[in-house]
């Protein structure tokens, strides 16, 4: 990857859009701005931020009004103990195509931008394993084939605190 240095008219463009975006966030979550700088820090460096505590702390919220204030698609998926690695990849689905059947691909939710992964922690190893190679690798594994997710793709995952 090539770096190439910012010109001061590119650096003052900048700030005012991330200001722009923190001033939009605020009106989402009120008296947050460390979680709202962490956040927009995780997804500024193209990674994910993982969230510890309880229940109830605008997880949701913060996730839709990134959504909105970027123009980006967001899904959010409660994690349970039955879900699937599947339920959030996607699954090949048989279908009739021009008188014959065929497996075709179904997306999942995780084929979003900004995905709420909630209570991550209450998840089997399997489908916690799907969630942190779409994480790592931009791309889910379904039956042997690789499917790339959409970019950005940023991953706001939650785990309950005891």
């Amino acid at each position: 990857m090539s770096t190439t240095a910012l010109t001061e008219t590119e650096l003052v463009r900048a700030r005012e859009i991330l200001g722009r975006l923190q001033n939009a966030m605020r009106t989402v979550l009120f008296g947050q701005e460390e979680l709202i700088d962490q956040v927009l820090t995780g997804i500024l460096g193209r990674g994910h931020v993982l969230l510890e505590g309880l229940p109830g702390l605008g997880k949701t919220a913060l996730v839709k009004g990134l959504s909105k204030a970027l123009g980006l698609e967001a899904q959010r998926v409660q994690f349970t103990p039955d879900l699937l690695p599947g339920d959030i990849t996607g699954n090949p689905i048989l279908q009739e195509l021009n008188g014959h059947r065929e497996f075709v691909f179904q997306k999942g939710p995780l084929f979003a931008n900004l995905v709420l992964a909630d209570e991550i922690n209450r998840a089997s190893p399997k489908t916690q394993s799907a969630l942190l190679e779409a994480m790592q690798e931009g791309s889910v594994t379904v039956m042997g084939e690789s499917h790339r997710l959409p970019e950005p793709f940023f991953c706001v995952g939650h785990a309950e605190s005891d």
